[in-house]
């Protein structure tokens, strides 16, 4: 905007804090300034709990495990028909039940001829062909006796030691299996403390980062607390327009108080009627131009400017 006189008019703003808030503002910042001006204070305790006693004694246990060797884990599945093995596992059964039995038929034939004997005996016929006949048949039966004593005594021997090889077998199996497992279990349980053990020792390194990224940047920590503290202050803005001034209302608005320009001019000594006698029209004109602004630049808008530069050279 551009006054008659060609001055234009400026609009300026200003912020300054709130009055009400200043003392506890400044307070405020005095604390924080000394709280940011603190050296830092290093923790200096354990970061991390580590490993207890039991699981200590665990990881100990475990590192002493053994895996099985290839033997004890390996499985040599045999056959049953092969040379020797049916016999040896036959024979102990054969010798343990036929000849009980063959004892018991070979008895119980003797027991008939001693019968038979006495019989013949007692018919006056001892040692004749009719006893030698009987006797005879007498033998043929415990022969045919013992003969089925040891076919039934083979089928069963052979079916015992198929079933006692087959058990043994399986528990050879189960034993391979059973020594396998047992060494992946130490494998498993092995690599399970391993993982508990470096997750312990990761939390530590994990604290001693934090520990040292927190005292790396502490500093930073402080400037950034600083500045939180001139965040959302109490402001006031007030904003005013103003001429910009002559040179002539620069001169006159440098004195302090209301000094009129005719004090300024009176220095120059010049007599005539009133206030302003004895100037030129151009002087006049200067006074007056000077002094309406200076009352522009302190707030007052151009008609009370000008009756107050007027009163003040005495125009009427």
């Amino acid at each position: 905007m551009t006054t008659q006189a060609g001055q234009d008019i400026l609009t300026a703003e200003e912020s300054s804090l709130s009055s009400f808030a200043g003392p506890y503002v400044t307070e405020m910042l005095g604390r924080g300034q000394a709280l940011a001006s603190m050296p830092y204070q290093a923790y200096m305790g354990p970061l991390t709990a580590g490993q207890s006693g039991l699981q200590q004694q665990a990881f100990q246990g475990l590192g002493a495990l053994q895996t099985p060797t290839t033997p004890q884990t390996t499985y040599d599945p045999m056959s049953f028909t092969g040379a020797g093995t049916v016999e040896q596992y036959m024979s102990p059964y054969l010798q343990g039940a036929l000849q009980p039995q063959y004892d018991a038929a070979q008895r119980q034939a003797d027991i008939a001829q001693q019968n038979l004997q006495s019989q013949y005996g007692k018919a006056g016929a001892y040692g004749g062909s009719r006893q030698g006949v009987a006797e005879a048949e007498l033998q043929r039966g415990l022969l045919d006796r013992m003969a089925g004593i040891t076919g039934t005594g083979y089928q069963t021997a052979f079916e015992q030691a198929q079933k006692q090889f087959n058990e043994e077998q399986r528990r050879q199996m189960d034993a391979a299996g059973q020594a396998q497992r047992y060494g992946l279990d130490v494998l498993r349980e092995q690599q399970a403390g391993g993982g508990t053990q470096r997750a312990i020792e990761q939390q530590g390194i994990a604290a001693d980062i934090a520990q040292f990224e927190q005292e790396r940047d502490f500093p930073k920590s402080n400037a950034l607390f600083m500045q939180s503290l001139l965040q959302g202050l109490p402001l006031e803005t007030q904003s005013y327009s103003y001429y910009e001034p002559t040179g002539l209302a620069s001169l006159s608005g440098g004195i302090e108080g209301m000094t009129s320009i005719l004090d300024i001019l009176s220095d120059v000594g010049s007599a005539g009627t009133g206030p302003t006698g004895g100037y030129s029209q151009a002087t006049q004109s200067a006074a007056l131009q000077g002094q309406y602004d200076y009352y522009v630049a302190m707030g007052q808008n151009p008609t009370q400017a000008m009756a107050s530069a007027k009163a003040d050279l005495g125009i009427g």
